[in-house]
């Protein structure tokens, strides 16, 4: 999308994207496109931008396997 009109987080830049989920209008460097969400929204999620915890797989603490 491409819109005349300042981006809504640092009001400089021309606005190429609306945030999914507030739907703020936001430049190329306040938008993430992997999530589809303004850098502010990105943050309050958790995009998942830590570092790798070890152990803290998709497993429930203390199940390494399952058996069917």
């Amino acid at each position: 999308m491409s819109v005349s009109s300042p981006c809504e987080i640092c009001q400089t830049a021309d606005v190429r994207h609306t945030c999914d989920r507030c739907g703020q209008l936001v430049c190329d460097r306040h938008f993430d496109d992997d999530t589809g969400l303004c850098v502010e929204c990105a943050a309050d999620v958790g995009r998942g931008d830590r570092e790798h915890i070890p152990g803290s797989d998709d497993m429930p603490d203390g199940v390494d396997t399952y058996r069917f």
